[in-house]
């Protein structure tokens, strides 16, 4: 396994490159709750990630998305066994249960499990409650207080055209959510999506009122497209706007992009990690700031020169330590992480190394 850096190959734009709690640090706790914001905030996150769905009577609730039969219990509930249905979400059939169908004091009985038991076992499935973006603001501004550090927050608006067709637009809500906490006045916001519409208007709405909030455009493989493009029958893909040409439309509306790992460095036909692309350096030179997703620390999550033993499901801090250099070395100005303290400790190292 590499264990030395190589030189930089790109400078980051940022001033700091900022370590993000995916999901919280879902390697400790069930994503999305409570606790796993705490333990990514305690082990030094820059930002902490709710993804935003909507409860039936239009609040925002965290979940990674709308469909809820994998990461809570709502399946031992009888009462709710009439509410399983089959939806299409973003042109995929999904068998399940959705937030849309619930009150949010129905969510409020429903509790977390996790979503990897095989490798990060179930010994907190059961305890932790649904949260509120509501919830989520004031925890971050208790947490934040007690560190004595500004920690940013960094949601995501999961299935925009979908909720928005259902009735359930989610901009304009998220964006009163932020002008009513006053923590959110004033710490840093940064609002995510794989759509470019919604960003777009966003971008209308923010003027001189947000000055703390930019915008991310996440972008997933490059022959897929923005839900929100399918849905107008548009031609545009991920590929598309990765080029040099699609970066400078996206630096019009968004102040950085999230691409797949894969994008930035991809892996060889042998699983092993390849060579550098040139995304990073186009979007620097679009004036685009490029935060990848997503680092987790199990083998089977990294690539095969980086493993520790034969087990995919082996626990290796330090290949993923020595795997966020690399793409530190590639000049990232963020990236998501499922364990932040990992994440801190790769970018220590980088700025040990002379010239780094």
């Amino acid at each position: 396994m590499p264990v030395m850096p190589l030189p930089h190959v790109e400078k980051p734009l940022a001033a700091r490159v900022r370590v993000i709690g995916h999901r919280g640090a879902p390697v400790w706790f069930p994503e999305h709750t409570l606790a796993s914001y705490a333990r990514a905030m305690a082990d030094g996150a820059d930002f902490v990630e709710p993804d935003l769905v909507m409860s039936r009577d239009g609040v925002l609730v965290i979940r990674h998305e709308n469909e809820i039969g994998t990461t809570t219990d709502v399946a031992k509930h009888a009462a709710f066994a009439d509410r399983r249905s089959t939806r299409t979400i973003d042109g995929t059939s999904v068998t399940g249960w959705f937030t849309e169908d619930f009150t949010l004091a129905e969510l409020k009985t429903l509790r977390a499990r996790e979503r990897l038991p095989q490798l990060r076992g179930t010994a907190h499935d059961g305890v932790h409650a649904l949260v509120t973006l509501e919830e989520f603001i004031e925890f971050v501004a208790a947490e934040s207080a007690a560190l004595g550090r500004v920690i940013g927050i960094i949601p995501e608006i999961k299935h925009g055209t979908y909720f928005r067709q259902r009735g359930l637009p989610m901009e304009d809500v998220l964006l009163d959510a932020l002008a009513t906490h006053a923590y959110t006045r004033s710490a840093p916001v940064e609002i995510q999506s794989f759509e470019v519409g919604n960003l777009k208007y966003l971008r209308s709405r923010l003027g001189d009122a947000y000055p703390q909030v930019r915008l991310l455009q996440l972008m997933d493989a490059p022959a897929r497209q923005p839900f929100d493009v399918v849905a107008r029958s548009g031609t545009l893909t991920y590929g598309q706007m990765m080029t040099p040409a699609g970066l400078a439309e996206v630096a019009g509306y968004a102040d950085a992009i999230g691409p797949a790992l894969e994008a930035i460095i991809p892996s060889e036909a042998t699983q092993r990690l390849g060579v550098a692309t040139t995304l990073v350096r186009d979007a620097h030179r679009a004036g685009l700031e490029v935060h990848p997703y997503t680092f987790r620390p199990e083998n089977g999550f990294l690539p095969r020169d980086y493993w520790l033993g034969d087990d995919p499901d082996t626990r290796n801090e330090a290949g993923l330590v020595a795997l966020i250099g690399r793409y530190l070395e590639a000049g990232i100005d963020a990236f998501f992480t499922d364990d932040v303290a990992a994440g801190c400790r790769a970018l220590r190292r980088s700025m040990s190394v002379p010239g780094a």
